[in-house]
Order: structure tokens, then sequence, then C-alpha cells
């Protein structure tokens, strides 16, 4: 219940601190705050939060350290805030360990709700997971955001792009047939509908591909199926 639940908010704005006290003491969350880094993993060390909400942009030591730090030390849910809503700048604390990552400005229903998902994925043992295709190509395996990162873009996917792209990424090299990837995605009632497949690969190249008429990730092997391609994994 969330009034079991400690959250550690750390950020050197002290209006924000003061509001998000306010706004989650409200939702029956215990509110730990923090003016920066060193005081934040003080405070994270000894009194042990089930969250910590940290901004990125602090003086002296940033949130990036701060994260990188706790991750060392503590299994809590990590949420950034942040003003640096970049494409490098999220994958960055995601690749930190983070849960999640917020871009101000934001509406508090929104962080309360990606809070308390951060929370469930937790209690069911599936944090959100990086699964990096190449060099440029990086899939937050989190259903509930469905996000990729590509030439320094974040494009979301719908939930059955982001299926297929994901079955694909983990046979990544591996040429799969139309029918193996219908029984996947689809399941096997639909197998031999074929149109399925190639209208979906069709919007995944649209959404990733520099030239979606030369795919250089998903290919297209005649006669076979498709792979995708990531032999750049520098």
């Amino acid at each position: 219940m969330p009034g079991k639940t400690r959250v550690l908010v750390i950020d050197d704005e002290t209006l924000v601190l003061d509001l998000l006290r306010m706004l989650l003491e409200k939702d029956g969350y215990e509110v730990l705050t923090a003016i920066n880094g060193p005081q934040g993993l003080d405070l994270a060390l000894g009194r042990r939060p089930q969250v910590i909400i940290l901004d990125v942009k602090m003086p002296g030591m940033d949130g990036f350290e701060v994260c990188r730090q706790l991750r060392n030390a503590t299994d809590a849910v990590i949420m950034f805030v942040s003003v640096k809503g970049e494409s490098g700048d999220i994958l960055r604390g995601m690749e930190m360990g983070a849960d999640d990552y917020l871009v101000k400005p934001y509406t508090y229903q929104e962080l309360a709700s990606r809070l308390k998902a951060c929370l469930q994925r937790k209690a069911r043992g599936k944090p959100s997971i990086l699964l990096k295709a190449s060099s440029e190509v990086t899939l937050l395996t989190d259903p509930d955001r469905r996000l990729v990162f590509v030439h320094g873009r974040v494009v979301q996917l719908t939930p059955k792009e982001f299926e297929v792209l994901r079955y694909l990424l983990r046979h990544a090299g591996r040429v799969l047939s139309p029918d193996a990837i219908l029984a996947h995605a689809w399941g096997p009632h639909n197998l031999g509908s074929d149109h399925l497949v190639k209208q979906l690969v069709y919007r995944l190249r649209s959404k990733l591909e520099v030239d979606p008429q030369e795919p250089r990730y998903i290919v297209t092997v005649r006669g076979s199926g498709y792979v995708f391609e990531a032999a750049d994994t520098r």
C-alpha cells in the first residue's frame, strides 16, 4: 500500500521538493527530501526508501552520478525527472539503472501513474530492461512504454509493433518465417496471414529505418522471412 512506501526526492529546487512532498504525502507516501546528491545518498543508505525520485541537473554531483552510486547500493525504484529530455539523456539514465525517466515539465498525475507502474513491475519481479541490438538501436523492453532509441530519436511503438520487434531482436541474426512471427504475435490461428506481417514490418521500417526502402535493420530474406541484422554491435 502507498502508506507503507517510503519515497526520497532529490532535487536542488526547494519549491519542487516542497510541492512533491505535499502531493506525495497526500497520496499516502512517506516522503524524505534532499537538496543535493551527497545528502540524497546519505538518506538513501540510512533510511532505505523504496522509491527515489531524482533530478539530473544539480550542482556538484549530478543525478547520473548519484544514480550510479545508488545502483551499487540499493534495488529501490529510481525515477529521473529532468529538463534534460534528449534521447541521449534518457538512454543514459536508463543505462545507469533507472526504472523510468520523466521529462519536465510534467503533471503530478503523470508522475504518480508512472511511479505506480514502476512499483507494480518491481512487485512482479519485472524491471525495465534495455535490450541493445546494435550501436544505434536500443529497445526498452517495458510493455507499458514500448520505447525504441534509434538514431538519436525516441520512438514509441504500438503494442503489436513492440512485440514483433522484441521477437526479432531476441533472435537477431536468425531468419524468422512469417508463420513464426504470426504464431508468436497473433497466435497459431492466424498462420498463413502473411499480409499482417508485411504491413507491420512496413510500419516498423517507417519508424526505425533511415531509408525504409533500403532497410538496414529489418531485412527481407526472399522466400524465407525476416531477420534483424545486428552485425554492428560496437
